[in-house]
């Protein structure tokens, strides 16, 4: 039996030491990264709900201006809402100009939804996707005070696969309108 020189014990240790430490730090530095991949992912999101809120509110002051010509007695108040639901069926924002915007009234009968005219004067009130009366929802969320945010389960364009979105909508008083635009989270969580 040969035994290794006290040295060569504190060579072994030494590495031993050495892997335990660059595992904890390798450890450290992943879970590190994907708190501030979760951390990024959740800025991203609430950058995406403000980026909507402020453009359903805009949408809301250009129905407004519309409806100030109709108290001034230059338009009628259907005049105001058909070129309302005109110019809002028309308007894009966005980097790729690929955010719309849509319109229900109180009820659920559709005013507008860019890219379906079909759908337009029909009644979404028992539209149902993944377990969620959605159009319910975003009714609900948009006749709040302040308007409101709403998760659910959608389709994209030219997609027949719902998947997750978000919207916030906000109701338009003097038209009984609720104004919403929303995202799709998958695409600012790549």
């Amino acid at each position: 039996m040969k035994l290794i020189p006290k040295k060569h014990n504190n060579h072994f240790f030494s590495i031993f030491i050495g892997s335990i430490f660059i595992f904890f730090f390798l450890c450290s530095a992943y879970l590190y990264g994907r708190s501030s991949s979760s951390k990024s992912v959740s800025t991203l999101r609430e950058k995406h709900d403000m980026v909507i809120q402020y453009e359903t509110n805009t949408a809301i002051s250009l129905l407004d201006s519309l409806y100030q010509k109709h108290l001034k007695g230059e338009l009628t108040l259907e005049e105001a809402k058909l070129m309302g639901a005109d110019l809002l069926r028309n308007l894009r924002y966005g980097p790729a100009y690929d955010g719309y915007f849509w319109a229900d009234t109180t009820d659920g009968v559709n005013v507008f939804l860019y890219g379906d005219k079909n759908i337009e004067g029909t009644n979404r009130w028992d539209a149902f996707i993944g377990g969620t009366y959605y159009v319910r929802e975003i009714i609900k969320n948009g006749m709040k005070e302040e308007g409101g945010y709403t998760n659910y389960y959608f389709p994209k364009k030219g997609d027949t696969i719902p998947i997750q979105k978000r919207a916030y909508s906000i109701l338009f008083s003097p038209f009984n309108w609720v104004i919403g635009t929303g995202y799709y989270p998958a695409d600012i969580s790549q």
